[in-house]
């Protein structure tokens, strides 16, 4: 059986001790570390039995699905995405599972991408690569010292896993912590001894720091607007390791050159990975490339979840 694993970029997952749950069975692991653009999709799965989705990294669309007889399995890493046309695996007889995931990794770097963001670092290693010591930015008037973190206002856009580990985070370094978004993340605040601010412009105008964890779902995509983002504060920093589309296309950047926010920290863009481009360019963004769950831990969990039930699937 020939299992595909696409989009493996630090070339990992066969060396994971998850890939022992492979041991004693006839799966021939195919392994692809560069992501395919679309036409290229079919002729390299035309021998795939499965195919181990990496979260989003590559959709699974109807059309492509058509084009492959031979598969019959689909392993979604995490939870169960939109990556995968499901309604069209079903009709095609092609089985789908999925996983679990833990709140930690993306948790970690968000805390990583506030702390490095309100402390100005991405300036700082780009001017230094540069020769420009102790410089955030090419020209002197545009200059930042950034600030420490204590003290200030953390907004937590979203009260869920990640977001409440980040609010422990935030109170052990001292921040205030306040929280946004549904009747969940309210209830979570009580919960937590945390302020909710059910206004959503009041909320953006207070915070020094607004970080996003919002799930994608067709009411969520483009819920954060340029009415939104200009009222925010200009010394503000938006964080966003969630979802790209949360955010209405190119409101961001008009955002940034317009003054409000200050400055973003990002994990996520729109068509990745070349979506990137433009927020790496921005000399008031820090730009990581969508890292969140990729660590050891996450994914030891992932795979040894999608080899089990690739061994379990064909073991019939």
């Amino acid at each position: 059986m020939t299992v595909t694993v696409l989009d493996d970029y630090q070339g990992c997952c066969a060396f994971l001790d998850a890939a022992h749950e492979l041991d004693g069975s006839d799966v021939r692991l195919d392994i692809e570390h560069r992501h395919l653009e679309d036409e290229a999709l079919p002729a390299r799965l035309a021998e795939s039995d499965a195919i181990i989705l990496i979260r989003e990294r590559t959709s699974l669309t109807r059309e492509l699905l058509a084009q492959l007889p031979d598969l019959k399995l689909v392993v979604q890493t995490g939870r169960l995405s939109s990556a995968i046309d499901v309604e069209a695996c079903e009709e095609l007889g092609i089985a789908v599972r999925d996983g679990g995931g833990s709140p930690i990794a993306p948790a970690e770097l968000s805390w990583l991408l506030i702390m490095a963001g309100c402390r100005r670092l991405g300036g700082y290693l780009t001017r230094q690569a540069e020769g420009d010591w102790q410089r955030t930015n090419e020209r002197l008037e545009a200059e930042s010292l950034g600030h420490a973190v204590h003290g200030r206002m953390l907004g937590i856009w979203g009260l869920g896993k990640i977001g409440s580990l980040i609010a422990g985070y935030a109170q052990a370094f001292g921040m205030n912590v306040v929280a946004h978004g549904r009747e969940s993340s309210a209830g979570r605040a009580f919960e937590l001894g945390i302020e909710f601010e059910p206004d959503r412009h009041a909320f953006l105008a207070r915070c020094d720091v607004i970080t996003l964890h919002l799930k994608l779902s067709d009411d969520t995509r483009g819920m954060i607007t340029p009415a939104d983002l200009a009222a925010m504060r200009a010394d503000a920093l938006l964080v966003n390791t969630s979802r790209a589309e949360l955010i209405r296309p190119g409101a961001l950047l008009d955002a940034l050159d317009a003054g409000r926010p200050g400055a973003a920290a990002l994990d996520v863009y729109e068509n990745e990975p070349d979506g990137a481009n433009a927020y790496q360019a921005h000399p008031r963004v820090l730009a990581t490339p969508h890292i969140g769950f990729v660590e050891k831990d996450t994914y030891e969990l992932y795979f040894s979840t999608a080899f089990r039930q690739v061994r379990e699937f064909f073991a019939g």
